[in-house]
């Protein structure tokens, strides 16, 4: 989830007999949004007030470029949603705040898919009249053609769940090779169906028609790595310039956009002029300000800080105009029980029971921007949350339980330990943080001496499952809001990457984790499959396999003249396609 944004898969380990190495990881996550979710209803939005009208120009003022604007190269959320109002796929998430926006439901689709038995095929059919930017009706051919692209090498860069899904897919190259060749597993019986077959269940598949490869590419138009540049719109809007990769990205109305086929994009502004690669505390200082243009600006990928929030403090003006949000995200300590002392589970146990998360969500921005996490899923219904704490720590650790847990593993003097660590400042993996694990490990008689890696580096030692650290602190996030991407990368054994960036830090490769995941991704009744997800992350958590920190929260300012904010559940990120500026 780039997945939007955020850094995506990080993990990382490596350790040493009595002196260990303890990895701070910067950043696991699959799609993520820019960051965030919000719990917040729309009763205490931020936005100016009165009704949403249509008209204006909506600013969107980013930290991250808008790169590779190709719907094979895009995650559903890259962008801050931007994606979304050029490219619509078969599903679309609903675009409501709060848990409701958690929900798939139909875009150029009727339906959010129909599987078979086992579900090992889907079908699709189309709305009636959906039409191209030139007026030309979208077919399921243009569909398959689209999805078939993003298997070309020179379009890597998408979410990898169709190589691995669909028959035949692990071997594919792409219609660009071989004459031309497409997806077997791919079948159009006529222009308005489309059929996938799938190498195994996955009762999930109507959340990945969500992703950006399902929307259509007219054959005749694709200009393959310049695509990008002018790709054809089947969404409200259509890409009338896009200079310097992204850097600055404009878009005017699409006049063939049909609002009676699509229930999800309001597409109020005439425009939308996207600045990207601007600094971070620039966009807070031009969105504090609010003059000119500004005060119809917005941004998806940059968060107040502490020291921003204290500023704004009793303003009530600026407070009225920052959203918060709350992504499906997880920061944690990871283990790799294949290393000496952390194959021996008391040890583990006991870290588990030292920390604290108090000094740790302090180190990562104070309560405001961090919450207290004791389990691996994040703390929503649809991603199956159920509430444990194996090892509790209470607010500030519990250094007894830690010590007798030590003494009982054969280390009644304690161990030493070395924290490796981005020197990153990302405020989540961050040397602040890292000295926060230190200080709480030391009060249990674990001495952690502190090893910074510069971000490049660190990334490279913590994704090889080779050489990787014992104990490290990490990050992960989900492409859609269920606990099927969270768990089954963490902890499914044939999911281990040994040539390559590898994300099951524990190496588990336990048989009945791997039938519990593959019996999960046959059901398609969602609620049936949150409360086995939720189930299995606790069961998991009584190995002490990675001690769960805090779930980031995200705060982000609007400019004045903003109305109709919508942070999901699902994003966490302001949708673009609810905004008003007038």
């Amino acid at each position: 989830m780039s997945s939007a944004g955020p850094d995506r898969h990080l993990i990382a380990r490596r350790v040493a007999a009595v002196t260990v190495s303890l990895v701070l990881a910067g950043g696991a996550v699959a799609c993520g949004p820019e960051d965030g979710a919000s719990k917040a209803g729309s009763g205490d939005r931020p936005g100016a007030a009165g009704a949403p009208r249509k008209g204006g120009t909506l600013t969107v003022l980013n930290s991250e470029p808008q790169s590779d604007f190709d719907p094979a190269r895009l995650y559903t959320s890259g962008g801050g949603n931007v994606p979304s109002l050029v490219f619509r796929t078969l599903t679309t998430r609903n675009r409501e705040d709060g848990a409701a926006g958690a929900k798939v439901v139909p875009d150029l689709a009727t339906d959010t898919g129909k599987p078979n038995a086992d579900a090992t095929e889907w079908t699709y059919t189309l709305k009636d009249g959906l039409k191209y930017e030139d007026g030309s009706p979208i077919t399921t051919a243009d569909i398959k053609y689209g999805i078939e692209r993003s298997f070309a090498a020179e379009l890597s860069g998408g979410a990898p769940y169709l190589r691995d899904w669909l028959v035949g897919g692990e071997s594919y190259e792409g219609p660009y090779k071989d004459g031309g060749k497409g997806l077997d597993s791919i079948v159009v019986p006529d222009p308005k169906t489309i059929v996938f077959k799938l190498r195994k269940p996955e009762g999930e598949f109507p959340f990945v028609a969500t992703q950006t490869q399902f929307a259509p590419v007219p054959k005749a138009k694709d200009t393959g790595v310049k695509y990008e540049e002018h790709p054809v719109s089947s969404g409200p809007y259509k890409v009338v310039k896009n200079d310097n990769d992204g850097e600055h990205l404009t878009l005017e109305r699409n006049e063939h956009w049909d609002e009676k086929s699509d229930e999800e994009r309001k597409a109020y502004p005439d425009k939308i002029d996207v600045r990207s690669g601007l600094d971070a505390a620039v966009i807070n200082q031009r969105l504090t300000t609010s003059s000119g243009p500004d005060a119809a600006a917005v941004t998806t990928d940059t968060n107040l800080g502490p020291a921003e929030l204290a500023q704004i403090g009793d303003n009530k003006e600026l407070a009225a105009r920052v959203g918060t949000g709350h992504f499906g995200y997880i920061n944690y300590l990871a283990f790799n029980p294949k290393v000496a002392p952390f194959d021996n589970p008391k040890v583990r146990q006991a870290i588990s029971h030292a920390i604290n998360r108090t000094s740790v969500i302090n180190a990562a921005g104070g309560s405001a921007l961090a919450e207290p996490a004791t389990t691996f899923l994040p703390e929503r219904e649809a991603f199956g949350f159920t509430p444990y704490d194996h090892f509790p720590a209470g607010k500030t650790g519990d250094p007894a339980k830690a010590k007798q847990l030590l003494a009982e593993a054969g280390f009644p003097d304690g161990i030493t330990v070395t924290l490796t660590h981005s020197t990153a400042q990302n405020r989540q993996t961050s040397p602040e943080v890292a000295t926060a694990v230190q200080q709480a490990l030391a009060a249990a008689g674990i001495t952690v001496k502190l090893e910074g890696l510069e971000n490049n580096a660190f990334n490279e030692k913590r994704w090889d499952a080779k050489n990787t650290p014992g104990f490290f602190l990490s990050r992960w996030g989900a492409d859609w809001p269920s606990g099927a991407p969270f768990l089954a990368p963490i902890f499914d054994g044939r999911q281990i990457v040994t040539n390559g960036s590898n994300y099951n830090h524990a190496q588990l490769n336990d048989p009945a984790v791997n039938a519990e995941i593959d019996e999960i991704a046959k059901l398609t009744d969602l609620a049936a499959a949150g409360k086995r997800w939720g189930a299995l992350d606790k069961k998991i958590g009584e190995q002490a396999l990675d001690v769960p920190l805090f779930h980031p929260v995200y705060k982000r300012l609007v400019g004045k003249d903003i109305k109709n904010v919508v942070i999901s559940d699902w994003t966490g990120v302001l949708d673009i396609s609810q905004v008003s500026v007038k």
